[in-house]
Formats: structure tokens, C-alpha cells, sequence
């Protein structure tokens, strides 16, 4: 019961309403897919073994008990394996039922509402990066550097999308845009609702965009910045779910 308490108390920002074709799903729904459709897209493989419960509930921004009902209901269906001891842990299972999968996938009218999501990311993204290679203070610069640093000695997904969180949130704030900045925030909170588990190689070629941006950040040269930025949004389009998904 208390369970159930806890998991309605924390309802799901996809599907808010906020977006027109995102679907209505509770939190742990919202996990189960995320997982399902890295697993679909062969970005979790066989065997893989996931992060700690605790560290799934920080990369996917839910809580705990959200993501311990959300693994639990997984492994029930038999798309994850969970086992004891010192070697244990929640893996994807060697064969995930195709069936569970398949109804583990977000729908076409969210593909295409998370297209138009990153193309009002992308917008925002620029803006900010024009007035951050402007206004950008030296220890903002340095935390930015930092952050690099910490995502490119990340070992799992879930720690790596904490890092990038925060680094495009202080992007974002070193703008000095005042309120335009919340609004940007928000849309990265939205995009962030869609993000799905990567291989840390991959997260950790994308971490090079973020070094290049701090670098332009740092000489102050604006144009470079914005294009940096430009692009590292706009390959999005390809990268996440939907265009991987078309892709294959």
C-alpha cells in the first residue's frame, strides 16, 4: 500500500499535457519504457549488467521506489534478471520476451512531439550559448570544465546524465537571461523525460562537444560557441530514441 502511495505521489512528466501527442503514464511506467526501448535499440545489450537501483532512480530522475517497482515489474516479464551476491545485480535478461518489448515503445505521436521538443531545445539552446560566451563568469567557466571532467570519467549512463544535466542547466543560467532561462529549463526537464540508457561510449563522443563548447565559451567567441551548440542538439534528431529507431 505504501508502495502505491509513494508511485501515485510521483507522477510522470511525460504526458503532462504540456506537449500536444505525448501519452499520460505513471512514473514507473515511464522507467519501464525508457529501459525497454534501450534494450529494443540494442543500446542495453544481452547480459548487460544495469546501474544500482539507487543510481537508476539519479539518471532517470524518478525515485527510489519508482525505480525498484519499475525493475520488479521488468523482471517479472522477464526483460531483466535480478541476482544475489557480491557478483549480483539487475542485468537484461539473455532473451527478452519480444512481445513485452515491442509494447514497451513509445508511440508514433510521441516520436514526433519529441522531434519538435528538440527543435524548441535547439532554439533555446542557441540563445543561451550566445549570451553564455558573453556573460559567463570565470568560476562558471571552471565548473563548466569540471563537469566535462567528471562525464568523461564516467563508467555508467546514469552518472554521465546527471553531469550533463547540470552542465547544460549552468549553461543556461551563466545566459543572465533571467526568466527566458527558466523556460529553458523547463524544456530540458521535458527532453530529459525522453532520454534512454546509452553506452557510455557513445555518452562519453558526445562529452567532446561539451569541451569544445567551453573552450569557445572560455575565448569568448560567440560564433563558435552557437554552432557547437547547434549542432550538438540537432543530432538529437538521429540519436534519440525515434531516430534510432527510424534508422533501423
Amino acid at each position: 500500500m505504501t508502495d502505491q502511495l509513494e508511485d501515485t505521489a510521483e507522477p510522470s512528466r511525460l504526458g503532462t499535457g504540456r506537449m500536444t501527442g505525448m501519452e499520460r503514464r505513471s512514473a514507473m511506467d515511464a522507467v519501464r519504457m525508457r529501459i525497454g526501448m534501450a534494450i529494443s535499440l540494442g543500446l542495453l545489450k544481452p547480459g548487460e549488467r544495469l546501474p544500482d537501483q539507487e543510481d537508476v532512480a539519479l539518471g532517470l530522475s524518478v525515485s527510489p521506489i519508482t525505480a525498484r517497482r519499475a525493475l520488479a515489474s521488468l523482471a517479472e516479464q522477464g526483460v531483466v534478471v535480478r541476482r544475489r551476491g557480491r557478483a549480483g545485480g539487475t542485468f537484461v535478461a539473455d532473451s527478452p520476451p519480444n512481445d513485452v518489448l515491442a509494447s514497451l515503445s513509445a508511440s508514433p505521436a510521441e516520436s514526433q512531439a519529441v522531434n519538435r521538443l528538440v527543435d524548441r531545445r535547439l532554439l533555446f539552446e542557441c540563445a543561451v550559448t550566445h549570451y553564455a560566451a558573453v556573460n559567463a563568469t570565470t568560476e562558471q567557466l571552471d565548473e563548466l570544465e569540471r563537469l566535462t571532467r567528471e562525464m568523461a570519467g564516467a563508467s555508467d549512463w546514469s552518472f554521465y546524465h546527471r553531469m550533463d544535466e547540470q552542465f547544460h542547466q549552468l549553461v543556461g543560467t551563466a545566459s543572465c537571461l533571467e526568466t527566458a532561462v527558466e523556460v529553458y529549463h523547463q524544456t530540458l526537464a521535458e527532453l530529459y523525460d525522453y532520454f534512454i540508457p546509452y553506452p557510455i561510449e557513445k555518452l562519453h563522443t558526445s562529452n567532446r562537444d561539451h569541451i569544445a563548447l567551453v573552450a569557445a565559451l572560455r575565448a569568448r567567441k560567440v560564433e563558435e560557441a552557437v554552432e557547437v551548440a547547434r549542432k550538438h542538439v540537432d543530432i538529437l534528431h538521429r540519436t534519440m530514441f525515434m531516430g534510432l529507431a527510424e534508422g533501423a
